[in-house]
């Protein structure tokens, strides 16, 4: 895969600041998406359900939880780099 540097053309997340412009997006969408659990009616099956922002707070638990536990399993199945050199 070529370098994009080395055909010269600037790409806009190469420019100073729009990582952070993405970042602030990201974060304004979680917010919108979350505050808009206050504007529906909601036919939960359990309790917890009923409550605000269950969803989001769900969805980020369990995300952040398959990342740290894929970080465990990559200890247990994670072979040497020359493992099929043998």
């Amino acid at each position: 895969m070529a370098d994009h540097k080395e055909d010269g053309k600037k790409y806009w997340l190469d420019k100073p600041g729009s990582v952070d412009k993405v970042w602030r997006a990201l974060l304004l969408l979680c917010f919108l998406l979350t505050a808009a659990d206050l504007f529906y009616e909601k036919h939960p099956h359990f309790e917890i359900e009923k409550w605000f922002g269950f969803y989001s707070a769900f969805g980020f638990v369990f995300s952040v939880g398959l990342v740290l536990g894929a970080k465990e399993l990559r200890r247990i199945l994670m072979r040497k780099e020359d493992y099929y050199d043998d």
